[in-house]
């Protein structure tokens, strides 16, 4: 009896394997036994899987439905929670989380098929709750964009959180269903200091550019704003900091904006205090102190939110 970790010997092309295949693999061998992770130019492997479901009900979130296209993100945000989310499939949540991308290559052929049962009551859907749907490899893979258009298709509205500009390259499909049952568009700018963003988000691409594509959808009548999430105390907290980010953003044309406090789970927690102790070992102690739980008091929250809100009365009030 074939064993999970055995892949088949004569399909051709090879099939892709499933999730519970790469954990079995990664649990024997570690990421090199996975047996089509391709190397491309930016140093990332990406590994082909075909999953069994598309939609994943969320709970305790404002949507009821997720979806992503990828698992894993180049981005490579240091404090991504999404990190804790590897050791299910036996990998670590430092670079593995990174340089290792699972693509789910038959993901619109499956979501299209949950969109057609007659029980589905097109419920929103959330795009890129756990991993960016927009990170570089859509670009050749188009994975998110075969979801929008089953989507579109089925009349089902849906919203989008990414940090890549790449997302206005489906500005015809983002119109039309934003004209039909809707969408809206979240890009995540969490600072605009040049520093922080180098440290914290070393993939990503630069936020004048994700700026920039906020502009260019709301020019064209979709719903799109930005999300200054996640604040990360101590630096990018700073009343100075959160002003210029939200100056930049109302100049952008962004049509709301969100925040809120990061916060650190198991497994995503160690990666960041690892992190903490290279970049800001300053922070490390009051860090132990504000993240005795994975998130910060909520009267530490509420001051930082409190900072936001005057920033925003102050830009709005500085508006001609």
């Amino acid at each position: 009896m074939a064993s999970h970790s055995q892949i088949p010997l004569f399909a051709w092309p090879p099939a892709a394997p499933t999730l519970r295949d790469v954990a079995a693999l990664a649990r024997a061998g570690g990421p090199d036994a996975l047996p089509a992770a391709a190397r491309r130019a930016d140093q990332a492997r990406y590994q082909p899987v075909r999953v069994k479901s598309a939609l994943a009900r969320a709970r305790g979130m404002p949507f009821k439905w997720a979806l992503n296209p990828y698992r894993g993100c180049t981005h490579g945000c240091e404090y991504c929670y999404a990190r804790k989310y590897q050791a299910h499939l036996e990998l670590g949540a430092g670079d593995d989380f990174s340089s290792l991308i699972f693509v789910k290559e038959n993901l619109p052929e499956v979501l299209a098929r949950e969109l057609r049962r007659p029980g589905w009551a097109r419920e929103t859907v959330a795009i890129g709750t756990a991993t960016d749907p927009y990170q570089p490899i859509e670009g050749q893979a188009r994975i998110t964009r075969r979801c929008l258009e089953a989507l579109h298709a089925s009349r089902t509205p849906f919203s989008i959180v990414t940090k890549g500009p790449l997302v206005v390259r489906d500005v015809d499909i983002l119109v039309s269903a934003a004209r039909g049952a809707g969408c809206q568009v979240f890009v995540s700018v969490p600072t605009v200091d040049r520093d922080a963003w180098t440290r914290l988000e070393p993939g990503t691409a630069p936020p004048e550019q994700r700026l920039r594509a906020v502009g260019e959808l709301a020019d064209a009548g979709i719903d799109a704003g930005v999300l200054m999430m996640p604040l990360v105390p101590g630096i990018t907290t700073s009343r100075a900091a959160v002003s210029r980010t939200l100056s930049a953003l109302a100049q952008a044309g962004a049509r709301f904006v969100g925040a809120n406090v990061a916060h650190f789970e198991a497994g995503a927690r160690e990666h960041f205090f690892a992190f903490l102790a290279r970049e800001y070992p300053a922070l490390v102690e009051g860090y132990a102190h504000l993240y005795r739980r994975a998130y910060a008091p909520p009267a530490y929250v509420r001051a930082v939110k409190a900072i936001v809100r005057a920033a925003v009365s102050t830009v709005r009030g500085a508006a001609p």
